[in-house]
C-alpha cells in the first residue's frame, strides 16, 4: 500500500496533512504528486469529483513555491466561488507548517474594491474564477507576468458554465513559459482545444473508468409523479430522522420553492443557488457544515464547493441531463470510507434517462419504494422506544418533582400512559397525507395509457402499426436532428 511519505513530500507537509485525518493517498494523490514534484512538464489529469483533486495539485504546488519570492507564482483557476473557497480553505491548512504562504481566493459575488485591495499584497497564489480574475485583469489590479504554475480544476465544468472564452483571455496574458496543470473529470473538445493550443506534450493519467462511481454509494430511484415528489422526499425525511442530505433540483427557482416548502413542515432545511448573495451563501453553507442544517437543496453548480464527509443521502429530485452530473451529485455522499444511499426520483418521461445512466455509468439501480405512514409511525416509535430504554435517569432527580408525576398519571394504567405517550410522540411525525403513493403513480401511467388512446381513437383511430408505417419512410415529425437523439447532449443553463 503507497502511503503519503513515500510520493516525495516534505516533513513539514507530511506533519499538516497527517493532523487532517489523511491516512492513504487517493488514485489520483498516487499517481500525480510524484509527478507533479519530479517532472517540469504540463500535465493532465482525469479524475472524477470527490477523488482528491485539490490535494493531488495543492500539495505539489506547495512544495514547489519559494515563500521567500513575493511575486505570484501559482494562479488555481475553479469553475464556482465556494469551489474557489474551498481550494483556498484546503491549501491554508496543508500549508500551516510551511513558511508564510500568501493565499488569496477572488470571486463574483464579492467587492471587486476590496479585492483589489487584497492584491495589492504580495499572494504566492491566487485562487480565482474565470469571470471575476478577467475583470481583475483588465482593471490592471493583478499581475501575472511571474507566474510559474498555471492550474485549471475541474476545467470541464468552466466550459460546460460558458466559460471558454474567458479562459483562452485569461491564457493570453500568462507567461508562455509557465507549468499548465489540468485537472477534468471529462475530456470534451473545448478541453482538447486548451491542451492543443496552450499546453506542451503534457503527461497524462487517467483514473479508470471503473472508479468513476464510488462503490460506497447504494444507486436507488423510486417511481413517482411531479405532482407527489415534495410528499415522496419527505417521507424519505420522516422515516430515517437522522439523515443528513443534499437535495438535487434542476433550477433555482425550484431548489427555492422546495426549500421554503420544507421549512414551512418544520424541516431543518435551506436553499444553495445562484440568486443568493456571497454572504447569504456562505452563511447557508455554514449552518450546514455546522450541523446547524439536516437538509441542503441545491442546484448542480452552487453544489460544487460542498465538501462534507458526513452525508448520508443524495437525493436527485429532478435527473440530470448529463452523465457525469449524476456522478458529481452522487459523489456528495460516502466520502472518507463511509456509506452513503443516492435515491433518484423518476417520473413517467425519466425511465429512458434512467436506463442511460446505468449503462453509461455502469451501475445497478434498485427500485424502492416510498415509505407510507404506517412504515414511518413504525419506525420512529420503535427508535423514541429504544432511546426513552436507554435514557438514565440522574441520580439526583427531584423526589418532590417524581412524587408530583406519580401523583398526576396515578390514576391511569400502564397501557394508557403508554398510549398517551406514544400518541403524544406521533403527533411530532409528519406523515401527511395516508394514501400510497407508490400505487398513485401506477394509477397515473394507467390514467395516461388510457388518455393516449382516446386521443388515438380520436384521430380517426390511428393505431401503433400507423405510427410505425410513418416511421419507415413517410413521418412528418421532427427529424433526427430534433430531440430525438441522447437525452444527455442538451444544453445546461447557468447557475
Amino acid at each position: 500500500m503507497t502511503t503519503f511519505d513515500q510520493l516525495g513530500l516534505s516533513s513539514q507537509v507530511l506533519k499538516a496533512i497527517e493532523q487532517l485525518g489523511f491516512e492513504k493517498p487517493t488514485d489520483i494523490q498516487k499517481e500525480a504528486i510524484p509527478v507533479l514534484l519530479s517532472a517540469d512538464r504540463d500535465f493532465i489529469g482525469l479524475a472524477q469529483t470527490g477523488t482528491g483533486k485539490t490535494a493531488a495539485f495543492g500539495l505539489p504546488l506547495l512544495e514547489l513555491l519559494d515563500a521567500d519570492n513575493p511575486n505570484t507564482q501559482g494562479l488555481i483557476l475553479a469553475p464556482t466561488r465556494e469551489l474557489g473557497q474551498q481550494i483556498a480553505e484546503q491549501i491554508e491548512l496543508y500549508s500551516k507548517y510551511l513558511k508564510r504562504v500568501n493565499v488569496l481566493a477572488v470571486y463574483g459575488g464579492a467587492s471587486i474594491v476590496v479585492q483589489m485591495k487584497a492584491l495589492k499584497k504580495p499572494r504566492h497564489v491566487i485562487i480565482a474564477t474565470p469571470g471575476r480574475l478577467l475583470d481583475l485583469i483588465r482593471r490592471k489590479a493583478v499581475n501575472l507576468e511571474q507566474l510559474q504554475y498555471l492550474i485549471l480544476d475541474e476545467a470541464d465544468e468552466m466550459v460546460n458554465m460558458g466559460f471558454k472564452e474567458e479562459l483562452d483571455e485569461i491564457l493570453k496574458h500568462t507567461p508562455d513559459e509557465k507549468i499548465t496543470w489540468l485537472f477534468s473529470a471529462t475530456m470534451p473538445k473545448e478541453i482538447k482545444h486548451i491542451v492543443n493550443n496552450y499546453m506542451d506534450n503534457p503527461y497524462e493519467i487517467q483514473i479508470n473508468r471503473e472508479d468513476r462511481v464510488n462503490t460506497n454509494i447504494a444507486h436507488q430511484y423510486v417511481q413517482v409523479e411531479n405532482k407527489t415528489k415534495r410528499d415522496a422526499l419527505m417521507r424519505f425525511m420522516d422515516i430515517d430522522p437522522e439523515m443528513r442530505c443534499v437535495v438535487f433540483c434542476r433550477t433555482r427557482n425550484d431548489t427555492q420553492e422546495l426549500a421554503e416548502a420544507l421549512a414551512r413542515k418544520k424541516y431543518n432545511a435551506d436553499a444553495l443557488h445562484g440568486d443568493l448573495s456571497q454572504a447569504q451563501r456562505d452563511k447557508v453553507m455554514g449552518r450546514f457544515k455546522n450541523h446547524q442544517l439536516d437538509i441542503l437543496v441545491a442546484t448542480d453548480v452552487a453544489a460544487r464547493g460542498i465538501d462534507v464527509n458526513d452525508l448520508t443521502h443524495v437525493f436527485h429530485y429532478s435527473l440530470p441531463d448529463e452523465a457525469q452530473y449524476y456522478t458529481h451529485r452522487s459523489g456528495r455522499t460516502a466520502r472518507a470510507g463511509k456509506t452513503g444511499t443516492s435515491i433518484a426520483f423518476v417520473n413517467s418521461r425519466d425511465v429512458r434517462k434512467l436506463k442511460f445512466l446505468a449503462k453509461d455509468l455502469q451501475i445497478d439501480f434498485e427500485q424502492v419504494l416510498i415509505p407510507n405512514s404506517d412504515a414511518i409511525e413504525s419506525v420512529r416509535i420503535e427508535k423514541w422506544c429504544i432511546d426513552v430504554l436507554a435514557k438514565h435517569p440522574k441520580s439526583n432527580l427531584d423526589e418532590e418533582l417524581l412524587s408530583k408525576a406519580l401523583m398526576i398519571f396515578g390514576n391511569l394504567s400502564k397501557e394508557e400512559l403508554v398510549a398517551k405517550l406514544v400518541a403524544r410522540e406521533l403527533e411530532k411525525v409528519n406523515t401527511g397525507d395516508s394514501k400510497d403513493l407508490n400505487q398513485d403513480f401506477h394509477k397515473v401511467q394507467t390514467e395516461h395509457r388510457s388518455k393516449r388512446r382516446a386521443r388515438g381513437r380520436g384521430r380517426g383511430g390511428r393505431g401503433r402499426g400507423d405510427r410505425d408505417r410513418n416511421r419507415s419512410g413517410n413521418f412528418k415529425g421532427k427529424s433526427k436532428g430534433g430531440r430525438g437523439g441522447s437525452y444527455n447532449k442538451s444544453k445546461r443553463r447557468k447557475d
